[in-house]
């Protein structure tokens, strides 16, 4: 007989609390607990903010872990155009897509997403996450036996999305052609297939092999993914990505993106055939029962996008990667141990959760520099690190200020240092 007293039912709440509180004590252990810092953005001043203190006082800070690249949250262009849309329609959209929810402000940003990457279709998410889980479960649902080939390296997103869809999936080593090649050709080759890859992979900014996966993919008749989220925006003559910089955008059946980095707003797509966003809009469950976007926030979108297809916005990416160099160099002349693979992102490896949350506490409470703390399981263990993301808004003196300040760190927690480039 099932005990249902009240004295059974109190003991296996204990269970749960006490199940809870071994896995929040487990993250304390290994360095990993995760804490919110209140940042206040102050615009027309990032990437300087002020940091909220439990007690009500607040600090200067200097974001340097930021995914607003190249400062569009605060371009007069993109809210004016919000301001103008939240006045005239309100808040809200009022509705998923299907039932009032789409407005000539979707339409507009839609076009424009499908105009930057020279595909006939676009289709807005509320995020890039739940694009890329959507699109990629959905998939599987609309081509039975579809196998997808995912980079081991491939966000938590691509990873879930992929899970969600059930059916068979391959997971082939990073950027490991001989790998990805070995996987498809042991599959039946009447089977359909796609394979899931990104631009830039943003723990060690290092980039996807675009073209020859390509050629992989077509000679197997494969439909290709890409996650371009680390680099919309910041590469390619219009900011349309690496795949645009390298001119495979043709190549590419599906293109993912985000509107919540560099285009400084909020949102995600897919930009990729009349065919297949008609199929994703009129099967995914998370396109259907969401409720679209704000009308004020696509507005804001759209400016971003025409701006950074401008030559505004090839000044804005010349002087990201500028940035990004000084930054880069000016850590090797400290002998700090940078990961460089020719990105924006600069990671800088620490190799020891506690030592990392430590490093990045004192940089925030004593030097006034946020940086969050990288660790596991997000990277590999024995791969913590800082996670620099400079932008053309941060300044010579701030990139001085953050180089002195992690030299100093360094010196003071006798991490290691590798051989100077000076």
């Amino acid at each position: 007989m099932t005990d249902n007293s009240p004295t059974h039912g109190a003991a296996l709440r204990l269970e749960v609390d006490h199940a809870l509180d071994a896995a929040l004590q487990r993250l304390f252990d290994e360095g990993r607990y995760r804490v919110f810092i209140n940042v206040d953005r102050e615009c027309g001043h990032f990437p300087h903010a002020q940091r909220s203190l439990a007690d009500g006082t607040t600090h200067d800070v200097t974001v340097w872990c930021g995914n607003d690249y190249l400062g569009m949250g605060q371009h007069p262009r993109v809210l004016d155009a919000m301001q103008d849309v939240l006045i005239s329609s309100g808040a809200g959209s009022g509705g998923t897509r299907n039932i009032s929810g789409t407005t000539r402000h979707h339409k507009a940003l839609e076009r424009e997403i499908s105009d930057l990457h020279q595909k006939e279709s676009a289709l807005l998410f509320t995020s890039a996450y739940v694009a890329n889980d959507a699109t990629l479960s959905t998939l599987r649902q609309l081509l039975p036996g579809l196998i997808i080939y995912s980079d081991s390296l491939n966000h938590a997103s691509m990873i879930e999305g992929i899970r969600r869809g059930g059916g068979e999936k391959r997971i082939f080593r990073h950027n490991d052609l001989s790998h990805l090649r070995q996987l498809i050709v042991a599959d039946d080759p009447a089977a359909p297939k796609l394979i899931a890859f990104e631009s830039v992979y943003s723990m060690d900014g290092d980039f996807a092999p675009i073209e020859a996966v390509c050629d992989i993919a077509e000679e197997f008749g494969a439909l290709t993914y890409i996650d371009e989220v680390h680099a919309v925006g910041m590469y390619g003559a219009r900011g349309a990505g690496v795949a645009e910089r390298d001119n495979l955008m043709d190549r590419i059946d599906i293109i993912n993106g985000t509107l919540a980095k560099a285009v400084g707003v909020f949102g995600g797509y897919i930009a990729t055939s009349s065919r297949i966003a008609d199929a994703i809009r009129s099967h995914a469950p998370g396109f259907i029962f969401t409720t679209s976007l704000p009308p004020a926030v696509a507005a804001g979108a759209v400016e971003s996008l025409r701006v950074l297809k401008s030559r505004e916005g090839q000044e804005l990416r010349h002087g990201l990667a500028a940035r990004a160099a000084e930054v880069k160099a000016q850590l090797l002349s400290r002998g700090l141990p940078l990961v460089d693979h020719g990105s924006h992102i600069v990671p800088v490896i620490v190799g020891d959760p506690v030592h990392c949350k430590r490093v990045s506490d004192i940089l925030l409470d004593e030097y006034g520099i946020y940086v969050q703390p990288i660790n596991y399981p997000t990277v590999p263990k024995g791969t913590e690190r800082l996670r620099l993301t400079p932008s053309p808004i941060h300044s010579s003196s701030d990139v001085t200020q953050l180089i002195d300040a992690l030299d100093q760190l360094w010196s003071h927690c006798a991490l290691n240092r590798i051989a100077s480039a000076a």
